[in-house]
């Protein structure tokens, strides 16, 4: 009789625990974790090798055991959507990830989404992911700037902090965010400013917030247009139009230009010197090509400030566009979605003020 009591408590000793541990893990968000390769899939031939390492090597779910505590955080599960040096992304990648990213964030049972990036683009791939993706739910995209082989490894840390960011309900409806170096940066303005540092990405503008031992301490959030404010929508976008960016610098010549629209491009960002400056022997070509049909964008290649329209050149008189405070990179991003939609320069410089 003692023995049969005894039995009837140890069942229902480990029904409750059962019954804690399955509410204990309905209790944590869904987070998936889009793998696309880069350094944080990356690996060297020693771990003094920080620098110098083959990208895209480790498979998403090593990449996830690798971290055991994101168990302690999230219900984790990976997909495998490309395995490429970030160099590498083309707009077909953008598109193919925008859309399953979009996909995801309907599932009922999904409450954020992680994409692992290359470092090298994937302030692009943030911006253009701002732009389309429709939902409130936290997109984070993350990288490292040292493969995980490395002593001084960055990529666990980074993971950690992005699905603890994806998993906050706290992050919902600020946008495609991008956590690196403990920070918390809007997809929008963050950049890449530096290549063999962990502290490599920031916004002039201030980051976001922080991520310090598994919490999130948010200080701003950010004001122009994105994801479910935007009137650019990843379901209903097949191609992206083709934009190209010259550089500016002394002694350009007007052929690059003339190549660049040659080639079909519907825009042409001029990476200008200080606020966007054009040399005057370039004035002409671009003149020229306006008229005929082409969009000129003047952006600059300063890493900090904004271009003011009208200064250094007569923008209302050339009806050209300019970038505001988006570098060249997501300047391209911007015109190549806004031209998929419409093809005025009223409108395209309306979009390059909200977003």
């Amino acid at each position: 009789m003692e023995l049969t009591l005894w039995k009837r408590w140890l069942l229902m000793g480990v029904a409750a625990s059962a019954f804690n541990a399955a509410a204990w893990a309905a209790d944590k968000a869904n987070v998936v974790i889009l793998a696309t390769g880069g350094t944080i899939a990356g690996a060297g031939a020693s771990t003094a090798n920080s620098a110098s390492y083959q990208a895209a090597k480790v498979p998403v779910d090593k990449l996830i055991l690798s971290v055991p505590e994101l168990a302690s955080v999230a219900q984790v599960r990976g997909e495998q959507v490309f395995q490429i040096a970030s160099e590498s992304f083309t707009n077909s990648h953008l598109l193919q990830l925008g859309k399953r990213i979009s996909a995801l964030a309907k599932q009922q049972d999904v409450d954020g989404i992680v994409v692992t990036h290359g470092t090298d683009t994937l302030e692009e791939t943030a911006y253009f992911l701002n732009l389309t993706v429709h939902t409130d739910k936290p997109i984070v995209v993350v990288g490292s700037m040292r493969p995980g082989t490395a002593m001084s490894a960055d990529g666990a840390l980074n993971l950690y902090n992005a699905v603890v960011v994806a998993a906050s309900p706290d992050a919902r409806g600020k946008g495609v965010l991008v956590t690196m170096n403990d920070q918390i940066d809007s997809g929008r303005d963050v950049g890449k400013g530096i290549n063999i540092k962990t502290n490599a990405f920031a916004s002039q503008w201030g980051s976001l917030g922080m991520v310090v031992e598994g919490r999130n301490y948010w200080f701003r959030a950010p004001v122009k247009r994105h994801t479910m404010n935007s009137e650019f929508d990843i379901d209903k976008l097949d191609q992206l139009a083709p934009v190209e960016i010259v550089y500016g610098y002394g002694n350009v010549p007007a052929s690059l230009y003339e190549a660049a629209a040659a080639a079909g491009a519907r825009a042409i960002i001029h990476a200008g010197t200080g606020n966007g400056s054009v040399a005057d022997r370039i004035v002409p070509t671009l003149q020229s090509l306006r008229g005929k049909g082409v969009q000129i964008i003047r952006s600059a290649r300063v890493p900090a400030g904004f271009v003011l329209r009208n200064a250094e050149q007569p923008d209302d008189k050339h009806d050209w566009v300019v970038a505001h405070d988006l570098n060249p990179q997501k300047a391209r991003i911007l015109a190549a979605v806004a031209l998929s939609q419409f093809s005025d320069s009223q409108n395209l410089q309306r979009v390059f003020w909200e977003y």
